[in-house]
């Protein structure tokens, strides 16, 4: 298959031809290879290739097995495992050493008949909305390579962007799918806390805050891949409401008239850039005329605790992760120089705040969760801009120079939206409905936990209102 007409399909109608036998698995691997050769050494989206793998992977596929059978893919080198191969989380420290084992998402992915030809970029530890590792190599945005693909998921958001693999794995911990979704127009569901297992290596990650999806171009490519992961495993700390129907056959059903609530900034210190405001005030308008009732409103609770306990949280797990990454590689705790600074600034507060700031930061997210679910009692769905500014350029959340609390309060400003959804465990899209100079500006909703379906549905809504698939870098 030609790579501009592969390009042109989404996974679902990729999965249709070699149901139908018009391609084959194994003619779509070429096809995202080649699109890999021609794309990835000017983007940097990759930082392993698998092109034996995928190939062998794709004699595997049965034809018609699953919605998504014999579409090439790329796991996030974060977080998830592959058998027999690393899996580096963006540090120098754990590019050998193969998985003696897969995770329980990946397998599932495996299983629904997805090809594997590459572990995709990321952030070192997935600990910055840049996916510019300081021991690798940045990704360029494909829409304008001297600007950041967002993080930490960028490599996946770039690839899906570029035509390489028309959705790819991802993860969110703060708002690492929903970010690199909005800086390179894609779909990106941060799915229920507990709908995909991160397990079986991993029991919680970042205290419940990470989990893992997808980035893709189409609303009806994500509800697939989320048919394939979603499901609780045994040992789950964690399970999400049960999902009535599977979630392709549930997003075309009509979502009925909604009441939806429209915050355009963070806070009076944290305000968005115009464009991004006028991003969600374009999307209140298109929902409006789909017969949806958009009002201003936002839940209350204290912005800057909230920030703080966030990082006080996630703080705590870096530096637990710095230290057992250097006990497995060196035989010794973490010590400067090992990792990047901002990533060591982060890990030195969660070592320096303590146990009791770990806690009370769990507690004070815990409760935030509380104020955003009754918010959502009588409000069905909350829309925001995805982020606060445009993709910026490279170097600018990563520039050290005024020093790292001053990078992480760039970062938080970029975006300060992402990480409610996280702290709730409830879901949040990002859809690529804005532009602006040549440039795609996601736009946010987030739903009650467990109601997946509903932002699926909506998504299709605006999708088909405003198609946006054909929009290529």
């Amino acid at each position: 298959m030609k790579v501009p007409e592969y390009a042109r399909f989404d996974a679902i109608a990729l999965a249709r031809l070699v149901a139908t036998g018009e391609v084959s698995a194994r003619e779509l691997v070429e096809a995202a290879l080649t699109g890999l050769d021609a794309h990835d050494p000017a983007l940097g989206a990759l930082v392993r290739r698998h092109d034996e793998l995928a190939r062998r992977q794709a004699e595997a596929v049965s034809p018609g097995s699953s919605p998504l059978a014999g579409v090439p893919t790329l796991l996030k080198d974060l977080g998830v495992r592959l058998a027999g191969v690393p899996t580096g989380n963006g540090t120098r420290h754990l590019q050998n050493g193969a998985s003696d084992t897969s995770s329980t998402c990946v397998q599932r992915l495996l299983d629904a008949g997805l090809t594997i030809v590459g572990q995709s970029n990321t952030a070192e530890l997935g600990l910055s909305y840049t996916t510019e590792p300081k021991d690798l190599f940045p990704t360029r945005n494909p829409w304008d390579r001297t600007r950041t693909a967002g993080g930490s998921s960028g490599g996946s958001a770039a690839a899906v962007a570029a035509g390489i693999v028309p959705l790819a794995h991802a993860s969110d911990g703060g708002g690492s799918i929903r970010v690199p979704a909005s800086c390179c127009g894609l779909v990106g569901l941060k799915p229920s806390r507990g709908r995909v297992p991160v397990g079986p290596v991993t029991g919680e990650a970042w205290s419940g805050l990470a989990g893992n999806g997808v980035v893709s171009r189409s609303v009806r490519d994500t509800a697939a891949a989320l048919d394939v992961m979603a499901g609780w495993e045994p040992g789950d700390p964690y399970a999400a409401p049960t999902q009535n129907a599977p979630y392709l056959t549930a997003m075309d059903h009509a979502p009925g008239r909604l009441r939806i609530a429209l915050s355009t900034d963070w806070s009076a210190e944290l305000p968005s850039a115009p464009a991004c405001r006028a991003a969600a005030e374009d999307a209140g308008r298109l929902l409006e005329n789909l017969g949806h009732i958009v009002a201003p409103a936002a839940p209350a609770f204290d912005r800057d605790a909230f920030r703080s306990a966030f990082l006080d949280v996630v703080g705590a797990h870096a530096f637990t992760d710095l230290n057992a990454i250097m006990q497995a590689a060196a035989n010794r705790r973490w010590a400067p120089g090992d990792f990047a600074p901002a990533v060591e600034a982060i890990a030195a507060h969660g070592r320096d705040a303590g146990v009791e700031a770990h806690l009370h930061g769990r507690e004070t997210l815990q409760r935030t969760a509380r104020t955003v679910g009754r918010f959502l009692v009588d409000t069905d769905l909350f829309l925001t801009p995805t982020l606060a500014q445009l993709p910026p350029k490279l170097g600018v959340l990563d520039d050290e120079s005024e020093g790292v609390w001053a990078l992480h309060a760039r970062q938080g400003a970029f975006s300060p939206f992402t990480g409610l959804a996280n702290a709730t465990g409830e879901p949040a899209i990002s859809l690529p409905l804005f532009w602006s100079d040549g440039l795609p500006v996601g736009v946010m909703l987030h739903a009650p936990l467990g109601r997946e379906d509903r932002l699926l549905q909506v998504a299709r809504q605006c999708e088909q209102a405003r198609p946006w698939f054909d929009a290529r870098p």
